[in-house]
This record gives C-alpha cells, structure tokens and sequence, in this order.
C-alpha cells in the first residue's frame, strides 16, 4: 500500500513510518519542506517527503495524492508544550483543523479518493471522568479539549463517503523511552523526584508506543474499522499507581508529592491534562479482534529498557 503520513516526523509519525515500511508498504510524509528527509526516514529507502500547505485548502495535494491507499493525519501543535494561552489555544486548534480541512479537501478532490482516513484525536474528547469507564460510546465532555476534539473529529468525518471509511483515533498518552511524555518524566525520576500529582487517584489512560503504532496499522487494513476508536491500553492505572510502577522499574524512590493547587497556579489550564483523568478503555479495538502485546503497565515499562 502507500500511505501518506501527515505529522509523520513527530515522536508517534517517525514509528509508525518505520512500522509501516517494515510491513512492506511505501510512506509519503507530507512536509512544509519539499525534497527533504528528517530523523529516522533518512534511513528508509522507501520514505517521500513532499510539500504542504495546511492551511485549510487543497492546493495541489489532489493530483499529487491521487490514487494512495490511505491518509493518515497526525499534524498538529503539541498540546501540554506550553501554557494554554488565548494565543496558544488558537495555534492548537488552527494546526488541527486547518490541516484537516485541508486533507478533506484533497480526498474530497481525488478522482481515486484514498479507501481510509485516519484522522487523530485524544481522550481528551471525553473530559475529566474520574473513575467512571470510558468508552467510545461515552459522550464528550465540555472543556477547552473536549470541544478541540469534537471539531476535529466533526472536520474529519467531512471525508467519509462509499469509497473512504474515516477513522478517528484517540489516543492515550502513548509511552516510550526515547521520546513523547515519558522521556519527560524519566530524568527527575532517575533523580529520586519522582512524585504522585494532586491526590494520585485521577486514572492515566496510557498506551505502548508498539501497541499504538500496531493498531493504528492495523486499523488502516481493517476494512470493518470504521469511526471512534480509542487507542489506548486496556488497563489503565491511576497516577499514584504510575508512579509507584515506574520508581520500581528504575529502582528508584518515588514518594514526593506534587499538590494539584501548585500545578494549577504554575500551568493555569493546562494542569487539567495532569490533576484530571480518564478511565479509557478501547473497547471497540477488543471487540473487532485486535490484541495488545502490552496489557499492563509494568511489563510494557520493562520491555522499553529504560
């Protein structure tokens, strides 16, 4: 298959290329540079990289995309990399949507549309749930992510049509070593810092790197997969049980304490995506037959040998 990438050089984009080149498939990642390569796809024969525009138009990407079996949509700005200023908020939801209505535009275009549409998401759709299980048929919530999510989702499924099924992939915070949140979080932990946020009992909705790039492969050849889909482990662990988990993994004391009001006066809005969480479970995924190599945290954490 080919298989256009956008955000395909982030931390969840370089995986899922070399995933996707070791399946046997060829990967075009689209960039705002034409004719240039980026970390990992410098060593993938079989990796393009072409130009975009994601600024809500198709531009030329129809006749250059014609014809590819599947667009995956990975763009947009980091969410927790800084402070949820008006600014920031706007550049959030400008690298989402714009870069959506620009992929829907291009299929919309195509004269031989791409057969999927994988279009990213997060749990943060849902809202903060407390221990409440949270699946796909769980409504979304009302703060500032949950409404991110649901226009994205809503520009998304613009796209879906008899010749392309659109998925909508939320994703957990997805872990590995050399990259994404957990990078973040090793350093003070290997310092003895590690601590449990606000009061340790808010569920964190993790996912392998290995499993997500896995199912999202797996959900561009499954042609029953259609709609929300939550990428996410099936046994999701409160903080208080992460952080536990992965003092003991790095054999390292973790017994501080961050208090939800401090997060709160430093972060502002942002402490949401530390102090509130969400019991996820990707139901669907089990339901049509996918399976996890990585249920449970601590096996997942020792296989990333950290």
């Amino acid at each position: 298959m080919t298989i256009v990438l956008a955000g395909g050089s982030g931390f969840l984009g370089r995986k899922l290329s070399k995933r996707l080149h070791d399946e046997g498939h060829r990967t075009i990642t689209l960039s705002r540079q034409a004719n240039t390569r980026t970390g990992d796809q410098a060593n993938l024969a079989a990796v393009d990289q072409i130009a975009w525009r994601p600024d809500g138009s198709a531009g030329d990407l129809p006749r250059t995309l014609d014809g590819v079996d599947a667009i995956v949509n990975l763009a947009g700005e980091g969410i927790a990399d800084k402070r949820w200023t008006s600014a920031r908020k706007r550049a959030l939801r400008d690298s989402r949507i714009l870069s959506t209505q620009t992929l829907v535009s291009t299929i919309k275009q195509c004269a031989r549309p791409p057969r999927v549409f994988i279009s990213g998401s997060g749990i943060g759709y849902y809202g903060p749930r407390g221990d409440e299980p949270v699946t796909e048929a769980t409504p979304p919530g009302e703060d500032f992510l949950a409404r991110l999510c649901v226009e994205w989702e809503e520009e998304a499924m613009k796209a879906d049509s008899a010749a392309t099924r659109v998925v909508r992939v939320r994703s957990g915070i997805a872990l590995d070593g050399d990259g994404g949140a957990l990078k973040k979080m090793l350093l003070p932990f290997k310092l003895g810092l590690g601590a449990t946020i606000g009061s340790g009992s808010q569920y964190f909705p993790w996912v392998h790197a290995a499993d997500w790039t896995a199912m999202v492969s797996w959900l561009i050849g499954n042609d029953g997969a259609r709609g929300a889909f939550n990428v996410t482990a099936p046994e999701p662990v409160t903080n208080r049980e992460l952080t536990r988990t992965l003092g003991r993994v790095l054999h390292r004391p973790a017994i501080l304490h961050a208090p939800a009001f401090v997060l709160r006066a430093a972060l502002g809005e942002l402490a949401t995506t530390l102090v509130d969480g969400q019991r996820v479970l990707p139901a669907l995924a089990e339901q049509l037959g996918f399976r996890f190599t990585y249920r449970a945290l601590e096996p997942a954490l020792e296989s990333m040998n950290l």
